[in-house]
């Protein structure tokens, strides 16, 4: 199988490896290491429980689940975090930042967020210009209104 090699330690031996969800997204969840009681307005980084060596030139975004928030009314701080190729050692650990919105307990193995990697976009060079030449779609938020 081709792709992008990941080299992964695991600081929790209860975790569940990293996967994908054959068939059903490129996304791989991940999962909290250790367990968290949140009380209501709670900030706190929940671990993750792995530390990843990402390719050179590679970052990863990390987002929450779609049911994060229904099930444990968690909200990410960050919205989506980004970690490059430079957090890469033994003892960076990856964490995610939460706030919580009620009292809630994440245990071992709950799946809270989840993760891709993409390569680093390349330089941009920027050109002033008076007119961009294209037709206007209406302003911003006009999409799919009447």
């Amino acid at each position: 199988m081709d792709g992008v090699k990941l080299r992964i330690k695991y600081h929790n031996k209860e975790i569940e490896k990293l996967t994908y969800i054959d068939g059903k997204s490129d996304w791989i969840d991940l999962r909290c290491a250790e367990e968290t009681v949140f009380s209501t307005g709670d900030f706190k980084l929940v671990n993750l429980g792995i530390s990843i060596a990402l390719p050179e030139g590679y970052e990863a975004l990390v987002v929450p689940r779609s049911s994060t928030f229904k099930t444990w009314g968690l909200l990410q701080t960050n919205s989506c975090g980004v970690i490059d190729e430079t957090y890469c050692g033994d003892d960076d650990v990856w964490k995610w930042p939460a706030f919580a919105t009620r009292d809630t307990v994440l245990h071992v193995n709950d799946r809270i967020c989840q993760f891709r990697i993409i390569k680093h976009q390349p330089a941009l060079i920027f050109e002033e210009t008076g007119k961009l030449g294209g037709e206007s779609r209406g302003g911003f938020g006009s999409t799919g209104t009447n």
